[in-house]
């Protein structure tokens, strides 16, 4: 697979994030299938992975850990602090927590539970109003000089707070959600990486796998699946939305690919700087998605989707409330 900078740091073009492997959409798989799927993301070119704190919390990053451990050098790993979480029972509070002493605890933490000596990139999750970003980005300066961190990044930051980071520690990456029916990014934070050489990671680029033209308004969501209680899958989201699926069926078809692959391939075709991470339990699931890479959409294909897209009103919150509430401060 090729490869994109994010910043000054080389990764494939497509990431795996792995937060599928915790409970968000129901019950965990198999340890064992789970780091086979990682592994097999590898395989197929991967160079890319994504965790965090928060996912479990902790086991995440202890199978990622485990699954890497053998390709250690080959790979780039990306975790994240920033929730409140208790240090000693892994307890999630309500909140976020960016003090510069509760940071050092995570990193240390997160450091023992990967096995690794120095994190690839490390991400703020959310940013913290009761914590000046300047602080924040001065702890993560004063790890990369103790050799813990190598890079640092921040998830769904507004542009100004960015800015303000970027500052006091150059900032290698922006994870925030993008993607066809998900654009918050686009008026000021994308321009805003270009103007300062910062790369930009979408999370769930394929819209919790509803742009993969694998779910409807028929389709059963378990009560233990974060989707439940999105506004953008209720079923009646679910069924005005079906026009921009309609669309991604067609342009695949025509491009000999699958929805997921047209997708994917849009926010490839976006901006060099952009490194999508998807996430998925099913190795198949894996090599399809990257076979995007394969895809080329032409300037002429980008108007076309834009076109049509502009003609479809995504219904629904792309998170609840009590969620969204973190997102770009």
């Amino acid at each position: 697979m090729k490869q994109r900078l994010l910043g000054s740091l080389a990764v494939s073009e497509i990431g795996f994030g792995t937060m599928s492997f915790a409970s968000v959409y129901g019950a965990s798989p198999d340890r064992a299938e789970a780091i086979r799927v990682i592994r097999g993301a590898h395989d197929l070119g991967v160079t890319f992975f994504d965790t965090a704190e928060a996912y479990g919390p902790w086991t995440n990053e202890e199978l990622v850990g485990e699954a890497l451990r053998p390709i250690r050098d080959q790979v780039v790993i990306a975790t994240k602090f920033g929730f409140d979480i208790d240090s000693a029972t892994g307890q999630r509070r309500s909140g976020l927590n960016s003090r510069p002493e509760h940071v050092r605890q995570v990193v240390d933490a997160s450091l023992q539970r990967l096995g690794v000596e120095t994190i690839d990139l490390l991400y703020q999750h959310r940013v913290d109003p009761a914590v000046p970003i300047e602080d924040v980005a001065g702890v993560v300066k004063d790890l990369t000089a103790e050799g813990k961190v190598r890079h640092f990044g921040l998830s769904e930051a507004a542009a100004a707070t960015i800015r303000r980071a970027h500052a006091v520690q150059p900032v290698t990456a922006i994870q925030s959600e993008y993607s066809l029916w998900t654009r918050d990014p686009e008026p000021e934070v994308l321009p805003l990486c270009a103007e300062l050489g910062i790369g930009f990671v979408p999370w769930s680029p394929l819209g919790a796998g509803y742009l993969t033209g694998t779910i409807d308004v028929t389709t059963a969501i378990e009560s233990n699946d974060f989707r439940a209680g999105s506004p953008r899958f209720t079923p009646e989201a679910r069924a005005a939305n079906q026009a921009l699926v309609d669309l991604l069926i067609r342009i695949a078809a025509d491009k000999h690919a699958t929805p997921a692959q047209i997708a994917l391939a849009w926010l490839l075709a976006r901006a060099p700087f952009i490194v999508p991470v998807f996430g998925t339990r099913r190795l198949d699931r894996v090599e399809e998605n990257l076979g995007a890479a394969q895809i080329t959409l032409t300037a002429k294909d980008m108007t076309e989707i834009e076109t049509a897209i502009a003609a479809i009103n995504i219904q629904g919150d792309r998170l609840p409330a009590a969620v969204l509430q973190f997102s770009y401060r």
